[in-house]
């Protein structure tokens, strides 16, 4: 009788779990519970392997030990190199032609709540639909990121769906970014999208830092309450951002800014970006802006993060590293690695592979599915000679997104060298 009871409990709860796994198939059922999965098996991992803070730097390596492939010709480093605080081109201040009005607010378009892990294609479908286009997330969703688990979107990647899928529309983006700038874009007609911090209100796994990375689009301003309104595809629509917050949350990401207008507009976009417009010129306006803000504040994590990256634009990679050194031992966001990715040029082109390899297994540690750091995780191995565990993962960063083209290239370059 007991092995009855138990063959008919197995039994039931087979069929349970058959049942429940064909109902998940259905889009709607997967639509509502998707998140709620991924939520439990990220704390899951968290429990298994309790995620800390970001690596510290690790010690510098000895010059000139490890033999390295004939394939790639970047220098030796030295131990120390000192990073460059020569003042760099400063940006020429130019009145304005008219007063900028005290409010603007344009006309916001229809409001597209997020899906899961979906901020950049939601934001960027209401940006186009700002203009008449007519698809909604799941149309960039299908091109930039075919797996819904796929956290990370860049904003390179959303100036390319506009330039292939929309290209009636011109898209740029610029890094630097100031709250008048902002304006100045508004008071033209045109919407800016910007990206920016985001904080969870419940933890992904015990010790979470609860940041995160988001895009919002911003349609208006008023001076008099000292706000944005931004049409925030987690939040919901016109929601009011104080100046001072959206310029803290925007800082963590090099202050840049996703431009998307007409091209009758083009003129009006180059008259406000000025200098800016040259994206050469822009880096190193922004380079400059940056090395103020680490002498006038040298605790500041973003900002010695921001000087990285700008100086890794310059392929200035000695020094590119000592900033993002000095950002790790700051302390920086537990999900940093999962949106921005020049730690790993820097490391990479310095020679410290085990700092790279140390930084892309913490990120894969936060972010299983990042194909980002599985691409810089098998340069590294490639930089150890391991060719092998290379394509392993170049081959798991495509199947993570089978339209990565980075990967596409480091598995071609890597199979020819073989």
């Amino acid at each position: 009788m007991v092995k009855r009871n138990w063959a008919a409990v197995l039994l039931i709860s087979v069929t349970l779990v058959i049942i429940s796994l064909l109902v998940y198939q259905l889009p709607a059922v997967q639509q509502r519970a998707a998140w709620r999965l991924d939520f439990a098996l990220a704390y899951v991992r968290g429990i298994i392997n309790p995620v800390s803070g970001v690596p510290t730097p690790l010690p510098p390596p000895a010059i000139g030990v490890t033999p390295n492939p004939t394939e790639d010709p970047t220098p030796t480093p030295t131990l120390a190199v000192a990073i460059d605080f020569t003042p760099g081109p400063t940006e020429t201040p130019r009145p304005s032609p008219t007063p900028l009005p005290q409010a603007v607010s344009l006309n916001p378009p229809t409001w597209e709540k997020q899906d899961i892990n979906n901020c950049g294609p939601a934001s960027m479908a209401m940006y186009l639909r700002y203009y008449g286009w007519e698809g909604d997330q799941f149309d960039l969703a299908e091109l930039l990121k075919p797996q819904r688990q796929d956290r990370n979107v860049n904003v390179e990647e959303l100036a390319y769906f506009v330039r292939t899928r929309a290209g009636w529309l011109n898209a740029e983006y610029r890094v630097g970014g100031d709250i008048e700038l902002l304006k100045k874009f508004l008071a033209a007609g045109i919407p800016v999208m910007i990206e920016e911090s985001f904080y969870f209100e419940d933890p992904y796994w015990p010790n979470d830092d609860l940041w995160a990375a988001h895009y919002n689009l911003l349609t208006g301003y008023d001076d008099e309450s000292q706000t944005f309104t931004g049409q925030d595809s987690f939040h919901g629509a016109d929601q009011q951002i104080p100046y001072d917050t959206l310029e803290e949350y925007w800082h963590s990401f090099n202050n840049v800014y996703v431009l998307v207008y007409p091209p009758e507009k083009e003129e009006a976009v180059i008259d406000i970006l000025g200098e800016h417009w040259d994206i050469e010129t822009n880096r190193q306006l922004a380079l400059g802006k940056y090395q103020s803000q680490v002498q006038s504040n040298p605790d500041d994590a973003f900002a010695w993060f921001n000087l990285g990256t700008n100086l890794v634009f310059f392929e200035r990679y000695q020094e590119a590293a000592q900033a993002f050194d000095r950002a790790r031992e700051l302390g920086l966001p537990q999900r940093m690695l999962r949106y921005q990715f020049s730690p790993f040029f820097a490391y990479f082109h310095t020679r410290r592979i085990d700092d790279l390899m140390a930084l892309t297994e913490y990120a894969l540690q936060i972010t299983p599915n990042a194909e980002e750091a599985m691409l810089w995780q098998g340069w590294g191995y490639f930089r150890e000679g391991d060719t092998n565990a290379a394509i392993d993962s170049f081959q798991a960063a495509l199947a993570e997104n089978p339209n990565y083209q980075d990967a596409q290239y480091a598995l071609d370059f890597v199979r020819q060298s073989q």
